[in-house]
């Protein structure tokens, strides 16, 4: 009997929570690796699945039909096989039927990912999904995402601290400022502020950091030392720091010049790439996964296959199944076998189609690149793709992620075409990747015994028919590596 104040009963609660499938996470992952990385991927399945078989490289295409048949009756004892059996085998043709449809599936599942359901203890798997779909798999972004793991965050923030991770370059800088980021992936500026200041309190210190000076003083705020001469150096005289101009940093800082001498000591024995020690191997040759070149007048696409086993389901199994001796612990650990197999052959055919639809587009988008080169790369964004091919953003992030393209103007990453931009006077669009190739460009032929202030070179691009502020261009000549006009003098 229940006491006083308490009842039981009995309530149905409808809840939504995303659950993503072990096949599909294979999925996924088949379709984010490149093309050198994806044949070990496929080597472990060859080695857990036996039902599977390697064709040789120079043979003929993959088996859809020894993959997709169910298996033949046998004209022998097997005719007199119960009819529960050839229901199963019924079944387990339109199993294959259902697996082969991976297109919806990821827009299903990447759309119901971008939903906004509460975020509950119950969506463990919903946040392992998003640790195993990073744009960028370097060791980097799996310790980085790692860490996210000890938070609770909101969706909003979550994905822009994915986005965030995925921006970072091999030192563990942002390639992109913060501004940039959001307004290529639609997400508020406040949210990509509050993910950006979660990043940098990660480990290693000076992670997610724009400059040099920004990476060190994290490093040394790590430290305790944020207040340190050091830290007044690289935060207040940067510049002279860089120069190493010891008797100015002791008169503007009030030190002994022993003292200055120590705090650049204490510098530099920092970290100024702190991402770096994360990456397994930095001579790692570069394979092209798509090539596009001229074909008269039509672009032609070419995807490297080279490195990617040529599969089918072996029909050995496939004979013993139809034979009707195996018992049915051994009938379903086979057809389970060949069910898991089938998916892997799909996933990677749907990989190729999906790479190959995302470069169309892209050739499409960038023209004026493809047939000019770096100063026409066009303002483009991961939505735009997505929503012409017909896929979630996050597919086409995942598709281009580690994944380099060779062009007649070299080998660029694919993430290289996805880039914000401005509109110049005459209203077509600039991307800031050829707005500071025109810098260069003007800083290169500039009279090196009066070189060009940041507000000169803003006149200059304004000749050019491009209006930007003052402090944009600034902004744009330091990640160019261009020094200001007083340190770029030449005093012949």
């Amino acid at each position: 009997m229940s006491g006083p104040g308490f009842s039981h009963d009995l309530r149905q609660r409808q809840t939504q929570s995303l659950v993503l499938a072990p096949q599909l996470r294979h999925s996924l992952k088949i379709l984010q690796v490149a093309a050198l990385d994806l044949r070990s991927v496929i080597q472990e399945e060859l080695q857990a699945n036996p039902t599977l078989e390697e064709l040789p490289m120079d043979g003929e295409s993959i088996d859809k039909t020894a993959a997709t048949d169910s298996p033949d009756e046998p004209a022998t004892d097997a005719a007199s096989a119960e009819q529960g059996d050839h229901r199963e085998e019924m079944d387990f043709s339109k199993e294959f039927e259902i697996l082969g449809k991976l297109d919806q599936d990821w827009k299903d599942h990447l759309s119901s990912a971008g939903g906004t359901q509460s975020y509950t203890a119950e969506d463990a798997e919903k946040r392992q999904h998003f640790f195993d779909s990073l744009v960028s798999e370097t060791s980097l972004q799996e310790h980085l995402m790692q860490q996210v793991a000890l938070d609770e965050l909101a969706p909003p923030v979550l994905e822009a601290l994915r986005q965030l991770v995925g921006s970072l370059d091999d030192r563990g800088y942002l390639a992109q400022p913060p501004a940039d980021i959001a307004l290529q992936t639609n997400l508020p500026y406040d949210t990509m502020l509050e993910a950006l200041k979660l990043l940098q309190s990660f480990d290693p210190p000076g992670i997610g950091s724009q400059t040099l000076a920004e990476c060190l003083l994290a490093q040394l705020t790590a430290r305790g030392r944020g207040e340190s001469l050091a830290a007044r150096m690289l935060r207040d005289h940067f510049e002279l720091l860089s120069r190493r101009r010891i008797p100015e940093l002791a008169r503007k800082l009030g030190a002994p010049a022993d003292d200055v001498q120590a705090a650049i000591e204490e510098i530099s024995k920092l970290d100024p790439a702190p991402g770096r020690r994360f990456a397994e191997d930095n001579n790692r040759v570069v394979v092209a996964d798509v090539t596009v070149e001229k074909d008269g007048d039509e672009w032609k696409i070419h995807l490297n296959s080279d490195y990617i086993p040529r599969l089918r389901i072996s029909s050995t199994y496939r004979d013993l199944i139809a034979k009707g001796t195996l018992s049915k612990d051994e009938r379903e650990y086979l057809r389970e076998r060949m069910r898991s197999g089938k998916f892997l052959i799909d996933s990677i055919e749907q990989r190729q189609r999906t790479i190959e639809r995302i470069t169309r587009e892209i050739i499409k988008a960038q023209t004026p690149f493809f047939e000019h080169g770096v100063s026409q790369l066009q303002p483009l964004t991961m939505t735009q793709i997505a929503d012409i091919v017909g896929v979630h953003e996050t597919t086409v992030s995942r598709a281009i992620a580690n994944k380099y393209m060779k062009t007649p103007h070299g080998i660029f990453e694919f993430k290289f075409f996805f880039t914000t931009g401005y509109q110049a006077d005459s209203g077509a669009a600039v991307s800031n990747t050829s707005v500071k190739e025109m810098l260069a460009d003007i800083v290169a032929v500039e009279d090196k015994t009066a070189p060009l202030s940041d507000q000169e070179l803003v006149v200059k691009l304004q000749e050019k028919g491009l209006s930007l502020a003052r402090r944009t261009v600034a902004k744009y000549r330091e990640e160019l590596g261009i020094l200001p006009s007083n340190l770029r003098r030449d005093y012949k």
